[in-house]
């Protein structure tokens, strides 16, 4: 009943116990906001760029605004993609964010008439800097320290991108179109820290770039969605092979395999077993 877990009422923080100051929360937070929050300068760019008006730029910044799936909408729609296609490519990519918000809601726990508000700062650079804290302060702090600089900077930057595309001439030139999914992999490489993780985005990688020649536009993103279920099928299937490789005696013997002997490590630990209960 004394156990301190992380994000209750209580403060709760590091090894030595003391609840992290809120100045290095918020100083972990704006570094993320501003960071990020100047790579939609290049999204302005890019969106100027691919044919849209100022005014719509500055819209989906505001309105939708998770960066990777804007660069998915207009690196789809400048590549001469179809707008539906665009638009769902964009779409299965921003869905992940409901999946963050799962785990928000409880960690933030704000009052039913926030949570409106909040959704709309549910992204990847919140997702990570609320997660990174220890107490429920922490995480509603660093959440809003960095949705708020995030979000105004974004859309400021944004606005110039797209005001300055004509001066700033192709913008292919320049690899700013290349700046928003760089930014998305950065964030991205850290937590795939088990082997499924990983063998998930490798396929998730070769789908998208493999299927780039053959597909129209926004639609290998969407086939590169398909690597999660593969991949996870694929894994209960070769469990299941191995499982079914050994059975166990119907008395309760040690396993043996189908051609009835007993597997020497399992037939080991059945006697050790039998030795301790004597």
């Amino acid at each position: 009943m004394g156990e301190r877990t992380a994000c209750a009422d209580t403060d709760v923080t590091g090894p030595d116990g003391a609840r992290r100051p809120d100045r290095a929360v918020v100083r972990d937070a704006l570094g993320v906001g501003i960071a990020v929050g100047l790579s939609g300068f290049a999204f302005g760019v890019t969106s100027a760029g691919s044919g849209l008006s100022v005014w719509q730029t500055c819209a989906l910044s505001l309105l939708v605004f998770t960066g990777a799936s804007q660069f998915a909408l207009v690196g789809a729609l400048a590549a001469g993609g179809n707008p539906l296609t665009a638009a769902a490519g964009a779409f299965f990519l921003g869905v992940r964010n409901a999946f963050y918000g799962l785990r928000l809601s409880q960690l933030l726990a704000l009052p039913r008439f926030l949570r409106p508000f909040a959704a709309q700062w549910v992204i990847d650079e919140t997702t990570a800097v609320a997660l990174a804290q220890t107490d429920r302060r922490g995480v509603r702090l660093g959440f809003a320290v960095t949705g708020l600089s995030l979000y105004v900077l974004w859309n400021l930057t944004t606005l110039l991108g797209a005001l300055g595309a004509e001066a700033i001439g192709d913008t292919d030139a320049w690899g700013l179109d290349a700046a928003g999914p760089a930014v998305f992999l950065a964030l991205l490489a850290p937590m795939l820290k088990s082997g499924t993780e990983r063998t998930v985005a490798g396929c998730a990688v070769l789908l998208g770039l493999g299927l780039l020649p053959v597909l129209p536009a926004g639609v290998p993103v969407l086939v590169a969605a398909l690597a999660a279920p593969a991949v996870l099928w694929a894994q209960g299937v070769r469990r299941g092979r191995d499982g079914a490789t050994w059975e166990r005696r119907p008395a309760g013997g040690a396993p043996v395999d189908r051609r009835g002997e007993p597997r020497a490590d399992a037939a080991q630990a059945h006697d050790d077993e039998d030795g301790d209960q004597r």
